[in-house]
This record gives structure tokens, sequence and C-alpha cells, in this order.
């Protein structure tokens, strides 16, 4: 893994496993939309970092991406942290609708545009990751839009897995899941279940897209509790009362930002 390209770096995960690779020697490409932060890094680690202004739900994206692999010097890793999620008990659409643009389409989007790249220019190999969420397991009601969208991206990220191997490429597909990670969208004064910190999170992360491993939850607590969902029956899981606090902040209801993509439950 030596040339990395992060989409959703100005805080949080992205940009923690920015910093991280880019301090042992690796050129990282970064993209988001806070440009300050993102200049802060480039000056901190000079010659390793390049890094461009991309929002993904825009229709220019794939080129800002395309241009950003070039001022990179090529790409081996394409990471897609950039997400959008809401806890939403009053389904407003709009919340709901900007959630689907930002997680499934603009997700789609990019993660295309990185299919293509190792397909047509790099002799069909390299590597795809995306952080998805445990709440893809089950659809959750408080966060309907934001655990369908990241269903959609684990099946998504599988199906392309398929596409690969059917036209005899050597793309390798990493799906992280993590639980609820403290960063600055998480209120300080709540508690949450099974909260974890970026220090303790972002090795594991780093060590999953170093392994390559094609599924990994983030941590071993999360994985036996996604592992106890999967067993739930659909007639038990949509009677189980979850009380919204535990799943987001009334003072804060998004979960993650279209910067970073790393919130309360990614």
């Amino acid at each position: 893994m030596k040339k990395v390209v992060i989409m959703g770096a100005t805080s949080g995960i992205g940009l923690n496993v920015a910093e991280r690779l880019a301090s042992v020697g690796m050129r990282v490409a970064i993209a988001g939309r806070k440009v300050e932060v993102m200049r802060e890094l480039q000056q901190k680690y000079p010659g390793r970092i390049v890094y461009s202004r991309i929002d993904v739900t825009q229709d220019d994206a794939p080129e800002r991406l395309r241009d950003l692999i070039r001022r990179l010097g090529g790409m081996d890793v394409y990471f897609h942290v950039a997400g959008i999620g809401y806890g939403n008990d009053e389904l407003e659409i709009d919340k709901e609708v900007a959630t689907m643009q930002t997680n499934v389409v603009g997700f789609t989007r990019m993660v295309d545009t990185a299919f293509r790249y190792f397909r047509d220019e790099r002799a069909g190999f390299g590597q795809i990751a995306a952080i998805t969420s445990v709440a893809g397991t089950n659809g959750i009601g408080h966060l309907a839009a934001y655990s369908a969208s990241k269903k959609f991206q684990q099946t998504y990220l599988r199906a392309l897995n398929q596409l690969s191997t059917i036209q005899k490429l050597h793309i390798r597909f990493t799906d992280i899941r993590p639980g609820w990670i403290r960063t600055p969208l998480l209120e300080d004064d709540r508690n949450y279940p099974m909260i974890m910190q970026l220090p303790y999170v972002v090795p594991r992360i780093v060590r999953a897209l170093r392994r390559r491993a094609r599924v990994a939850v983030v941590d071993w607590r999360w994985n036996l509790l996604v592992g106890l969902w999967r067993l739930v029956p659909n007639a038990l899981w949509v009677r189980l009362p979850i009380p919204v606090e535990t799943i987001a902040s009334p003072a804060r209801t998004a979960l993650n930002s279209a910067e970073a993509a790393d919130g309360e439950l990614s």
C-alpha cells in the first residue's frame, strides 16, 4: 500500500487515517470540502500529501478524482469515507433524500470511478475500501435512510467483487464496519453504547486496509453484537424498542459529516 486516495478526509476517521499513513512515509491524496484542514495537513507532511476539494454529490466529482489521482502519480488504494446520516423519526424528506444522495448516489459515483481506473489504467490491480457501518446489518427505524444506505454500500461492494472476479481482474475489496466512535460530532457529556476512541479505532482500520480484509467489523464487541443481530427473526426485530437517545443525540442529529463521514454510528 503505497499511494492511497482518501475520499472524506477532513475530520474524524478520514483525517486520522490520512495522517497516520503520511507519518510512515506513504503518499496520500485527500479529498473533502474543508480546504483549510487539508492545506494544514499538506504543510505538516510536504511531499506526501496532495489534496482537492471534492463534493461527491456533484457531477464533476469523478473528473476531480481522476485529476487528484494524476497529481498523486497513480493510485494503489481507494478509500471511501465520505457520507452523511440523520436520526430522523419524523422522516423529514430532505434529510432522507440527502442521505441517499451522498451515501448511495455519491458513493456509487466515486467507487465506480475507482473501479474503472484500476481496470483500465492499472491492468486490473488495486484495492477499493470503504467505511460502511454496523447499522447496515438490519434496518434501524430511527436511522431508516442511513441504515438502508449502508446496506446498499455493503451489497454494492460485494457485487463489484463478483464483477471483478468474472472479468478476471485483481481488484480487492475491503468493507470496514465500525460501531460508535467518539468524534467531534458526538456530545461529550452523552454516553453511547460500546463507544470507541479514534486512537483505538484508527490502527484497526489501517490494519484492515493493509491486510486487505474482505470485511472488518471494528471492534470484536461490535462483531459479536452484529452476529447476534443477524440471528434475530424479522418478526421480532421490528418489535425491538430502540430508544432514539441510544442512536442519535437530539441536539446533533447528523451522524456523519459530508466531509468526513466518520460520525456517531459509522
